[in-house]
């Protein structure tokens, strides 16, 4: 991926960046501050270690990270996953795919999602995306209702198949 300059502070402090390997454990916690999350994710220490190589494979893969949202105090407030998928469909065209969208619980309300969000709509223009795309769990009203504020649309059903029960 491409890395524009997101490093730059706003009125209110918050800054955007790309995640390096010494924010994953700041990154597992921020997942797991989330009721889906808590049963989702293993933010422990001896669990690190499977992150961190996930971590390494993404960047190992490009076009893959984590933009991250931090406060003035440096502490992480919000992250996404933005992994830019080439493509034959649509003609050819790129897009993004948004994952782990998170913003600390302690930060809510104070705008940082809808930024995080355009930040990241802003990567994925400048790696010449024509499509930004991401899935929300169905239990998640409020974050259908956020995400179709900033003009998503509902348009496609999502599946999934869990390998692991298989």
């Amino acid at each position: 991926m491409h890395v524009i300059d997101v490093d730059t502070a706003h009125e209110d402090g918050i800054t955007f960046r790309f995640a390096a390997r010494d924010d994953v454990a700041a990154i597992v916690a921020l997942l797991a501050d989330d009721v889906l999350g808590k049963t989702r994710e293993a933010a422990g220490d001896q669990e690190l270690d499977r992150y961190l190589q996930a971590f390494g494979d993404m960047a190992a893969q490009g076009g893959n990270q984590y933009l991250l949202a931090i406060n003035e105090s440096g502490d992480i407030v919000g992250c996404v996953q933005i992994t830019i998928i080439p493509g034959l469909s649509r003609s050819g065209n790129k897009r993004a795919q948004l994952e782990g969208v998170r913003v600390a619980s302690s930060a809510r309300g104070l705008n940082i999602g809808t930024r995080m969000i355009n930040e990241a709509h802003a990567i994925a223009a400048n790696e010449g995306c024509g499509l930004v795309q991401l899935t929300t769990d169905r239990q998640r009203d409020d974050a259908l209702r956020f995400y179709e504020e900033l003009g998503y649309q509902n348009s496609h059903n999502g599946m999934k198949l869990s390998l692991d029960e298989r």
